[in-house]
């Protein structure tokens, strides 16, 4: 080797580590607990902050669910390697299920995000130090109810409240108007998109991102929050602007980027005539269209507020003396099932007079075949509370919602369910979700009284 070749060779490596550091200088940095919006760069590179733990999560922002994807690849063992589709040491692949992906692990030395694939697809990177930040959740909303204009919507729920389980000798059950507690001071940051089923949402990628290109159909006319039942508070979305007779699809997105199963619901048909009501304390579950004429102005739905005094006073004074007559018997001392409590009686039994007390409206064009309908009804047949009016189709109370108030109570109390070989089907959803047969539970058919996609064959009063 001549010693101008030798004389040379410092020189070159210098060249070569001078590329390596101008090429790591200009790639894009990541920071931790953070989201960066982006495209694909060039070098398609991203460096990786070093970190005993990240979690990397990824959600394209564009395309469907059948569209070539971008392909991503990490590294956690240099800042300066570039990882990509032929591998190499500590090369990891982040698979992408419907348009997200991540991978958590160790960043001694920091790390490298590569990007294959991509042309001009948007999307995001998520960098945490404990979870990933996108993310799906197999939690959903949960439908209220709907009119022809109109729904109530309901959040999974969050923050359970505290269950005081009475106990002898101050054996205390709840007032028939229970006090509600406060509502959390910081709740979960949930918002919805809602849009016909027809725009497709469920083919694009499930990603919060590209989900919220799409505008969300009518209008929030009302959002609060609601303790509906021991699950914990939920918020609660009054749509309007909504068109009659038309199928839906709605997601709930948890802080900005975590996406919930999809629900689907239709709207009513125009001719449909009744009124949504939800937020009654002593019947904190029912939340769904009754008899009766809209509201006055400038309400849209009825609750604890508007709702005639003549309807909710008698309910409050049933379950008044119904706890009464309950708690003759020495609950908490004695024992009149393994199984159950006196709690669990009068839970059970207010959601059975809820749901028998406050007829649920449904409607024939919209309804799902074979549900347990009982058309032209007088508004007052079931509960002479309600004006009259015109009549309406009454979807009957599930069966079950009786037989579990049997079975929570104590026989004294003298509480019987019709029986489904006899005359039970004349005022109750029969075999919807037992089969109806004497002693038998379960085996009914479709096996639930309502699913995911807004059909609803029995009122449950939940």
């Amino acid at each position: 080797m001549s010693i101008d070749r030798i004389s040379m060779l410092p020189a070159a490596l210098l060249l070569l580590l001078n590329a390596a550091l101008s090429a790591a200088q200009t790639r894009t940095s990541l920071a931790v607990d953070s989201v960066l919006p982006t495209h694909a760069p060039n070098p398609p590179f991203f460096t990786i902050p070093t970190a005993t733990q990240l979690a990397i999560s990824v959600a394209l922002c564009s395309g469907t669910v059948d569209t070539p994807t971008p392909r991503f690849f990490v590294t956690n063992t240099s800042s300066t390697a570039s990882p990509g589709p032929d591998g190499g040491t500590d090369v990891f692949e982040i698979v992408l299920d419907q348009g997200l992906g991540s991978w958590t692990g160790p960043f001694p030395s920091g790390g490298v995000l590569g990007v294959s694939d991509a042309a001009q697809m948007p999307f995001e990177i998520g960098v945490s130090s404990e979870y990933p930040i996108h993310s799906s959740d197999d939690a959903s909303a949960l439908l209220g109810d709907t009119t022809a204009t109109e729904a109530l919507l309901f959040s999974p729920p969050f923050e359970q409240p505290e269950i005081i389980i009475p106990a002898y000798p101050n054996y205390t059950l709840p007032a028939a108007i229970p006090s509600i507690p406060q509502p959390p001071s910081d709740p979960k940051n949930y918002t919805l998109i809602v849009s016909p089923t027809s725009n497709g949402l469920t083919s694009m990628q499930q990603t919060s991102c590209a989900l919220s290109t799409q505008k969300s159909t009518g209008i929030v006319a009302n959002q609060s929050l609601w303790l509906r039942d021991d699950l914990g508070w939920r918020t609660e979305w009054t749509m309007t602007g909504l068109t009659p007779q038309t199928n839906y699809t709605a997601y709930v997105i948890l802080d900005a980027y975590k996406v919930t199963t999809p629900i689907f619901f239709t709207t009513k048909s125009s001719s449909f005539s009744c009124s949504l009501v939800s937020r009654l304390p002593y019947c904190p579950s029912i939340s769904y269209a009754v008899p009766l004429s809209p509201p006055p102005s400038p309400a849209i739905t009825y609750d604890s507020t508007n709702l005639p005094a003549s309807i909710g006073d008698p309910i409050v004074a049933i379950l008044t003396n119904f706890t009464t007559m309950l708690t003759t018997f020495a609950c908490g001392r004695d024992f009149y099932s393994p199984l159950v409590t006196c709690a669990d009686c009068q839970e059970a039994y207010r959601t059975w007079l809820c749901a028998v007390s406050f007829s649920r409206c449904a409607d024939p064009a919209t309804a799902p075949p074979n549900a347990a309908l009982l058309q032209s009804q007088s508004p007052n047949a079931r509960n002479k509370a309600f004006p009259s009016g015109n009549n309406f189709t009454q979807l009957l109370p599930c069966l079950e919602t009786c037989t579990a108030t049997d079975r929570a109570c104590p026989n004294f109390l003298g509480f019987r369910c019709p029986l489904p070989r006899f005359n039970a089907a004349q005022s109750y959803g029969v075999g919807y979700v037992d089969s109806g047969a004497d002693g038998v539970m379960g085996g009914g058919h479709p096996g639930m009284w309502a699913d995911d996609f807004g059909n609803v064959w029995c009122n449950s009063g939940l």
